[in-house]
């Protein structure tokens, strides 16, 4: 058996009554073929994936845990044992036993708000089977939402049933409709142990709230799910779909897991469209750290992940990061991929991409940081990536140039990548970006496209191991520190633009 080249950890919350999840690394310098998970000193399972949840366990009990891999030659390489808790049977409190009704029309806000209200410190509020249609709904901590398979939270379409609060949307701090669930802090502290999970539905019946709230003009559409000042949050095993626009919000929170999560902001299972949704997008940290996804599915009207931290001057005053953010073994379909920005002026630092399938996504990266932001985007690893997109709805264009793609020109159809502009505060800084290891095949976009500003040019991007068939090949201009190492990328039109380079290096099959 081999030295330990496996971390294993449990992600932030993944822990219910009979339940504890898993994360761990690929060893470095191995081929690691498949992974055993040992439960108690016993093998249980195995996959080939570095990620697993433990189902079926008892509550409140100590497992001692450990993931093996085996390489191609049969050899062993082991991770640190870990312990994991599994949490003591809760009190449940049945929304029905409160009043609601699953028929489709009643309204069971207050039902199901009053079954929130009552539940015990450690208590599950209960879901069943069957469509209970529900305003905002306000969590509180140390409590669970069960959702039974079968059971849909369906959001009313009246603008009345969901409050105006202020909270951020879009990098700004703004009145906006209440969620479908939410959070709200009034005490001057944060939220904290809250777990929404099951195998139920939350449908915020955005195609027409959206209409709704836009014709009475209060305040900005409402989420699906948004959790704010909140730690150590868990959702597992739910779909979340239809939001009138951002579907799961995550606002200044810290120590975040979602697994097995399926989110659907475009269309439904039957490929049906959700008609006249915008801003679609499937999951976005905002100015939020310690946040692991893992597992799930987003399809995306809009950018599949959005990881962004406030917008401008407000922005850097409030300050607030996101960074330390994991995105493994995840399948995005539609949509624009994980993208980073463009309201990041308080910083996004340490993310982590890997082992994720994109599938007709217009991107697989997007990295964006316009004039006026300010703010530093830094320590970005997208590796293990396969993408092939055979959709033609979407072409380059000033909101979206590429497979992938740095852009510190977004948002602008027209501009001068010569003009050098003075640098201040309002100057985004974009370093240490890193592409490994990644299949890219799309019919309709340029297929690697990086552009830097000529006052702050991109700095230290590498681009390892990537093969890329695109409409046009490589847009490089004001960069700082550019590898390409064993990257081919061939183009239907042959276009390859590089301008205002420095420190270039090429290495290997290389197309130029």
């Amino acid at each position: 058996m081999k030295n330990s080249g496996i971390t294993l950890v449990l992600p932030y919350a993944a822990v219910t009554q009979n339940s504890i999840a898993l994360l761990w690394n690929r060893p470095e310098k191995t081929v690691t073929v498949t992974y055993h998970i040992i439960l108690n000193n016993e093998k249980i399972d195995s996959c080939n994936v570095t990620d697993y949840t433990i189902k079926n366990l008892e509550s409140d009990t100590e497992y001692k845990i450990q993931v093996n891999g085996v390489e191609a030659d049969g050899s062993i390489v082991a991770s640190n044992i870990i312990t994991g808790k599994t949490k003591p049977v809760s009190e449940v409190f049945n929304i029905q036993t409160y009043g609601a009704v699953a028929d489709g029309r009643t309204i069971n806000t207050r039902a199901i708000q009053s079954a929130v209200n009552a539940c015990s410190e450690g208590g599950t509020v209960y879901v069943p089977k069957g469509t209970f249609v529900t305003g905002a709904l306000f969590l509180k901590s140390r409590m669970t939402l069960y959702l039974e398979e079968g059971s849909v939270l369906l959001g009313s379409t009246d603008p009345d049933d969901y409050p105006v609060m202020r909270y951020r949307f879009e990098g700004l701090e703004t009145e906006c409709y209440a969620s479908l669930i939410n959070t709200e802090e009034t005490t001057g502290k944060n939220l904290y142990d809250i777990t929404v999970a099951g195998d139920g539905t939350i449908d915020a019946n955005g195609s027409l709230l959206l209409k709704a709230e836009i014709a009475e003009g209060k305040g900005k559409r409402g989420r699906a799910i948004c959790i704010r000042h909140a730690e150590d949050c868990y959702l597992y095993g739910i779909t979340v779909r239809q939001s009138p626009a951002w579907c799961v919000h995550m606002i200044y929170c810290n120590r975040i897991s979602l697994n097995q999560v399926k989110i659907h902001t475009k269309y439904n299972e039957k490929k049906e469209v959700y008609q006249g949704i915008w801003n679609g997008d499937g999951f976005d940290p905002d100015s939020s750290s310690n946040i692991m996804l893992f597992h799930s599915m987003i399809d995306s009207q809009d950018d599949c992940v959005a990881i962004k931290s406030g917008r401008n001057k407000e922005g850097r005053i409030v300050g607030i990061p996101s960074e330390n953010i994991r995105i493994s073994n995840c399948i995005f379909k539609s949509g624009f991929g994980v993208a980073i920005g463009s309201e990041m002026s308080g910083d996004v630092r340490n993310v982590l991409v890997q082992d994720c399938d994109f599938i007709d996504t217009f991107s697989v990266a997007s990295v964006k940081a316009p004039r006026g932001r300010g703010g530093v985007i830094e320590n970005v690893s997208y590796e293990r990536i396969r993408h092939v997109n055979n959709s033609t709805e979407h072409t380059d264009c000033e909101w979206f140039r590429g497979a992938i793609y740095i852009d510190q020109f977004y948002s602008h159809k027209e501009f001068d990548d010569e003009e050098i502009m003075q640098v201040d505060e309002d100057t985004p800084i974009i370093q240490n970006i890193e592409f490994t290891d990644i299949s890219v095949d799309t019919a309709v976009s340029t297929a690697l496209y990086l552009t830097g500003l000529p006052e702050s040019p991109l700095r230290n991007i590498q681009c390892k191991r990537i093969t890329a068939k695109g409409k046009h090949g490589i847009h490089a201009v004001n960069v700082s520190g550019l590898v390409l190492e064993d990257t081919i990328v061939t183009a239907k039109e042959e276009t390859y633009c590089y301008k205002n380079i420095s420190s270039m290096e090429i290495r290997n099959n290389t197309k130029k």
